[in-house]
């Protein structure tokens, strides 16, 4: 019994935490987009991530086409001042605001 209670406790507490730590990365990527991609997009974060609904950012993503998108998306990006380990942030920034995810509060 007592395991089966330490199983459900442990598992509540990896539910609790793990929308917290997407929220914590899509908010790193909104502050990498505010810095370095809105000049060059000229536009919001939310219209870059509103461009794609979630299945399609993350079929973007998982065939490695993030990078081409987001150049696509803003022609004048400069990529080579963008650190490798904040496209993953973006992309997190790209999927919780898309066409059909969350309603950013303004």
């Amino acid at each position: 019994m007592k395991k089966v209670m330490t199983t459900i406790a442990l598992a509540c507490l990896v539910t609790a935490t793990m929308p917290t730590s997407v929220m914590a990365s899509a908010k790193a990527g909104q502050k990498v987009f505010k810095k370095k991609f809105r000049k060059s997009c000229g536009f919001s974060g939310v219209k870059f991530a509103r461009m794609h609904t979630q299945a399609e950012w993350e079929k973007i993503y998982e065939e490695g086409r993030f990078k081409d998108e987001a150049q696509r998306i803003c022609p004048k990006l400069d990529e080579s001042k963008i650190k490798e380990s904040w496209w993953k942030h973006v992309y997190d920034f790209s999927y919780e605001y898309a066409k059909d995810g969350a309603i950013p509060s303004c």
